[in-house]
């Protein structure tokens, strides 16, 4: 690796290309994000996340229109994106409400030997979701 840059960057954007817009802004908003109404209709979107960094959103559609070779990955994803939640309650409360919306359950609630009450759901891309958080003190 080079030199790195004299000034570090000041913002983070992770971004997600999916294949069906509403379908993952919907998820999103399920999972509690603040996603504007209207969304859909974009072919980019972007949402707050805590801490002060974003969640981008882009169509297959947009990825392609200024990389022309680009095509979708198959196979398994290398990312995966954990949401902290204040209590174990509102873990189980999110898997249960994600599931429900008809998101896949890649690992139920459960007891961490780490500490966290710990669940993994897939949003409609296929991108594993964690949802944790911390058990109370024994």
């Amino acid at each position: 690796m080079g030199p790195r840059p004299t000034t570090p960057p000041t913002a983070t954007v992770v971004e997600i290309v999916t294949a069906d817009l509403a379908k993952a802004l919907a998820f999103y908003r399920a999972l509690g994000l603040e996603v504007p109404d209207g969304a859909e209709d974009q072919p980019h979107v972007e949402v707050p996340l805590p801490g002060g960094n974003r969640l981008a959103f882009d169509t297959e559609a947009t990825i392609t229109s200024f990389t022309a070779n680009w095509t979708p990955p198959t196979g398994e994803g290398r990312l995966a994106l954990a949401f902290g939640y204040a209590t174990p309650a509102d873990v189980d409360a999110a898997h249960a409400a994600l599931t429900s919306a008809g998101a896949p359950s890649e690992r139920e609630p459960f007891d961490a030997f780490w500490g966290q009450r710990y669940a993994t759901v897939r949003d409609p891309d296929g991108t594993h979701v964690d949802l944790f958080a911390a058990l109370p003190a024994t």
